[in-house]
């Protein structure tokens, strides 16, 4: 039916005789019968000669023509030759495609191509009847048959790919944390562990810190609170990891008074006294020590050192006296 409709309007085309002053508008369908939704072509041409000098103004084309009637797609209008034989024969050309999606019977409208701005000669094309109809059923199915049976469908080993995928990356993962946790315990069973440093007892480093402070002599320098402020710090350290007093943090009144709770020899207490009070009217009373007070302050701190250090070696085979006889 369309390769006909062609052919019928290219006849028409060759056997018009068509004068100078003529301008004709056609409208041809694909075909005029068509079933719910199918989409079919409408072609618009128009065709002058081109000694004419016109302008066209084609119709404007919407999502729909008519109510039923919707637009699917339109083309842009292009111009062509038709005729090779006489080239001064001119046709313009659009393609809209259309859609109905009702039975029925439906017309296309006429397209209406105003030329030249003239209003009073306005060239139509002609309408289209249009028959939509449904798809026909078959009679022959009409007959009740019987339900049809299970279809079964071949075994297929690959259902079961992804089962057996994390089957395996479990099993995997259980292996690696296996794997890993006996490399750790055999990695600690071989791991030589180191005993523990002997912690220096607390009156051997402030000895040899005060040694250091004898030798230097820094108060011949002209640094007195300084000499002075590094015999104190010595001693008040010692008496923090020998007797457990916060030293360093207190003042020395709080230190003289928290040996009276010690177990410590009167002398050693004056020791004590006696340097402290000293150093504290150097560094806050500004007091200047005579030469050879510096040598009494700084021998009074080896003196408490010596006078209140705690022997080890005898704790040491006290308590190992101590260990035989609880086991006998």
């Amino acid at each position: 039916m369309k390769s006909f409709n062609y052919i019928f309007l290219i006849l028409i085309f060759c056997s018009l005789n068509i004068k100078a002053q003529d301008i004709e508008v056609h409208a041809v369908v694909d075909t005029s019968k068509l079933r719910i939704g199918e989409q079919v072509n409408v072609d618009l041409f128009v065709n002058y000669k081109s000694n004419q000098k016109i302008s066209i103004q084609w119709p404007s084309i919407g999502d729909t023509i008519t109510e039923k009637i919707e637009v699917v797609s339109k083309s842009e209008i292009d111009t062509m030759l038709p005729n090779k034989n006489d080239p001064s024969f001119i046709q313009q050309h659009q393609r809209i495609r259309i859609s109905i999606y009702d039975s029925g019977f439906y017309v296309l409208p006429s397209f209406k191509f105003i030329i030249n701005n003239d209003t009073t000669n306005i060239k139509k094309t002609v309408p289209i009847v249009l028959e939509v109809h449904t798809v026909p059923t078959d009679s022959s199915a009409t007959k009740i048959k019987d339900i049809k049976p299970i279809f079964e469908e071949k075994f297929n080993w690959k259902w079961y790919l992804p089962i057996i995928y994390w089957a395996a990356g479990t099993l995997l993962a259980i292996l690696a944390i296996v794997l890993i946790t006996i490399y750790l315990n055999n990695k600690s069973k071989h791991k030589i562990i180191e005993p523990p440093k002997p912690k220096i007892p607390a009156h051997i480093t402030a000895l040899a810190a005060l040694e250091k402070i004898k030798e230097s002599q820094i108060w011949k320098q002209g640094s007195v609170k300084e000499y002075y402020s590094s015999i104190t710090d010595t001693i008040r350290l010692y008496i923090e990891e020998r007797f457990e007093i916060m030293a360093l943090e207190s003042t020395s009144d709080e230190i003289i008074k928290a040996f009276r709770s010690q177990v410590v020899d009167n002398t050693s207490k004056e020791k004590l006294q006696q340097l402290l009070q000293l150093s504290d009217l150097v560094k806050f009373a500004k007091m200047t020590p005579i030469e050879s007070e510096h040598n009494i302050a700084l021998q009074a701190a080896f003196d408490f050192v010596n006078g209140t250090k705690r022997d080890t070696e005898s704790t040491e085979i006290k308590n190992s006296s101590n260990i035989e006889s609880n086991t006998n």
